[in-house]
């Protein structure tokens, strides 16, 4: 019986290494894949005022939706509607930095790469939308 319990307890140590290697791969992984995310800088001397709304998702874990509104040729005010995140909150600091920036080429946040990519994409695709 107490070599039975011993398997046991070894099957399901083991099963909790492989899981936590398995987890942290994968984390490893989708920061890599998140610095191939490309955000490009928008002219904003093209965008008319108006209130645009943009989303991005990655890796099916990080979504990020915003409501950027513009005024005078400059991002007046981000909103971040959405943003779902593992532990990426921190990064919800980005779209004040970019009002502050006035461009989407602002530093992402330590610890929050991924995160900080998305919602930057979001903001980007909110703007890329009126221009086309």
């Amino acid at each position: 019986m107490k070599k039975k319990v011993l398997i046991i307890a070894a099957v399901i140590v083991v099963f909790i290494a492989a899981s936590a290697i398995f987890i942290y791969r994968s984390a490893e992984n989708a920061s890599i894949e998140a610095k191939n995310i490309q955000i490009q800088n928008v002219d904003l001397s093209n965008i008319e005022d108006g209130v645009y709304f943009g989303e991005y998702g990655f890796n099916g874990l990080v979504k990020a939706e915003v409501k950027v509104e513009v005024k005078n040729k400059a991002i007046s005010y981000i909103d971040l509607i959405k943003h779902d995140n593992g532990k990426g909150k921190n990064a919800e600091a980005i779209p004040q930095e970019v009002v502050k920036a006035q461009s989407l080429d602002v530093d992402t946040v330590t610890g929050a790469t991924v995160s900080s990519k998305v919602i930057l994409k979001a903001i980007e695709n909110a703007l890329i939308k009126k221009q086309i």
